[in-house]
């Protein structure tokens, strides 16, 4: 009942996203044909592409779980259209997340929906919809490394196969910090209807800045050692070891040049 609230054009998928969906297909395509001359201009683009693909996932989940819970206002909010411009500020949203990808290779949280969290009643209700979104990065992690797990690499491309491996990186560590019980991320949200009224309210002003607090503390050289550390044995229990994703991020980061190890690498 509460999805045939919605107008059928609130939930028409966005040009933009079919779009950034077109470019990162046939980079895609590009990568494992060996198409393009300069293998890293397309990897650049499909991983990006791909990236930026699974943010408007994220936050589409988190959407469809509101609007199923109770939320029927998220239709008009142009939320369940994929349109990445829809998830607050652009310059959130994408800018900044490719740009941490760029510079550090973290799958930083990006975007936001707004939910109309009294429209909602049961806390489990609220739990899911925070966890929805993370949850679909984990999912989509699951689908990079599938080649790599199942023992089907045979036949796979070496740069695909090292764009598989980066991507898969940026989602564990998107998921990872999602899912940390900070005030801002997803990971409180999950937890938070389970707290008292008393310590909700105290922890409430320090929601703007939870995300700021982790990347503060990520420059802290235990803290970030031990944050890849953990990121690094997810991707090995999944069958991707530390050339893949090595090279990948090399490779990604076409404008410092061929790395000769990656490229003899077999």
């Amino acid at each position: 009942m509460t999805t045939a609230a919605t107008r059928r054009s609130d939930r028409r998928i966005s040009p933009v996203f079919l779009g950034i969906l077109a470019v990162t297909a046939v980079t895609g395509w590009a990568t494992w044909t060996g198409f393009a001359e300069q293998p890293g201009v397309a990897v650049f683009l499909f991983v990006t592409g791909a990236w930026i693909v699974s943010l408007c996932l994220h936050e589409y989940a988190h959407a469809r779980t509101a609007l199923h819970s109770g939320d029927i206002s998220v239709g008009a909010k142009g939320y369940l259209t994929l349109n990445p411009l829809k998830y607050t500020h652009a310059l959130l949203s994408i800018v900044l997340p490719v740009l941490f990808v760029i510079l550090g290779g973290i799958g930083l949280p990006g975007g936001a929906v707004f939910i109309e969290r009294g429209r909602i009643r049961g806390r489990w209700r609220h739990s899911l919809i925070s966890a929805a979104g993370p949850l679909t990065n984990v999912l989509f992690a699951a689908v990079c490394t599938a080649p790599f797990w199942l023992d089907a690499l045979d036949g796979v491309p070496r740069d695909f196969q090292y764009a598989l491996a980066f991507l898969a990186l940026l989602q564990v560590t998107a998921a990872i910090l999602n899912f940390l019980p900070v005030p801002g991320l997803d990971g409180y949200g999950v937890i938070e209807p389970w707290l008292s009224y008393n310590i909700r309210r105290q922890v409430e002003p320090l929601a703007p800045f939870g995300l700021l607090l982790v990347f503060a503390l990520l420059w802290i050289p235990a803290l970030n050692g031990a944050f890849f550390d953990l990121v690094d044995a997810v991707l090995r229990g999944l069958g991707i070891d530390d050339v893949d994703t090595y090279c990948g991020y090399e490779l990604y980061r076409f404008w410092l040049g061929t790395n000769e190890y990656c490229s003899v690498s077999p």
